[in-house]
């Protein structure tokens, strides 16, 4: 009878190359660093929060407004912020007096 079954995961590149930079650091295997981690998440070792009245209320409120189509989508909001460096940078910019 065999003690260990094999399991098949796919994971993003870039967490790949912190398992694997991880487990040559610690001289393991990808397996025993996996398992550790397994063993640390089924043991409650990840902290559970529950949210207080408010930000429930507040979560909820975000869900409507998304369903009602009032959001900015990433992009949108990294446009803006990046117009509003701009203006910001031109209004303080030193003036050349030569």
């Amino acid at each position: 009878m065999r003690t260990r079954r094999t399991m098949t995961i796919s994971l993003p590149p870039a967490m790949v190359r912190e398992v694997d930079r991880i487990r040559k650091a610690e001289s393991r295997t990808r397996s025993e660093l996996v398992r550790e981690a397994l063993r640390h998440y089924f043991s409650g070792g990840f902290p559970v929060v529950t949210p207080t009245k408010s930000e429930l209320a507040a979560i909820r409120r975000a869900r409507a407004e998304i369903k009602a189509g009032k959001f900015l989508t990433l992009e949108q909001l990294l446009d803006g912020l990046d117009a509003a460096h701009r203006r910001a940078s031109s209004k303080g910019a030193p003036k050349n007096s030569h």
